[in-house]
């Protein structure tokens, strides 16, 4: 692709997992591997989760006002950065939502889990090259 903004959007419809990063209440970073979607018209990234996930709780810790976040996918030389705040939604019609988009990019549907809620992160600088 000669456009690298094309090229970037298509990276975030590949099959890739990602790194989030949050913050501990200590400070000290939490990084671990999930399965995200990222919806660029509507600068909005999900994951899916369990309620009680470190991710969730360091989440919840930062109040109302969210928690800045980052997601990185990478693929040899390909590499994107999305970072943003992040919320934890318990809406039942969000989740289904998050999880259809993860059916999509994935090629599966997610497995069942009745304490899943979704990770909404409103994405505000992307970077990368694709």
């Amino acid at each position: 692709m000669s456009d690298p903004e094309e090229a970037l959007l298509a990276f975030w419809r590949e099959r890739h997992y990602a790194t989030l990063t949050t913050a501990r209440p200590d400070g000290t970073p939490h990084v671990v591997p999930v399965s995200v979607t990222y919806d660029p018209d509507a600068a909005l990234a999900r994951v899916v989760a369990s309620a009680g996930s470190r991710k969730v709780r360091n989440i919840r810790a930062a109040g109302p006002s969210g928690m800045p976040v980052a997601l990185c996918q990478v693929a040899g030389r390909r590499w994107s950065t999305l970072e943003g705040r992040a919320h934890v939604r318990t809406e039942a019609p969000l989740i289904a939502e998050a999880e259809r988009r993860y059916a999509e990019r994935y090629g599966r549907e997610p497995r069942p889990n009745p304490e899943r809620v979704l990770i909404e992160v409103a994405v505000r600088c992307r970077m990368g090259r694709g």
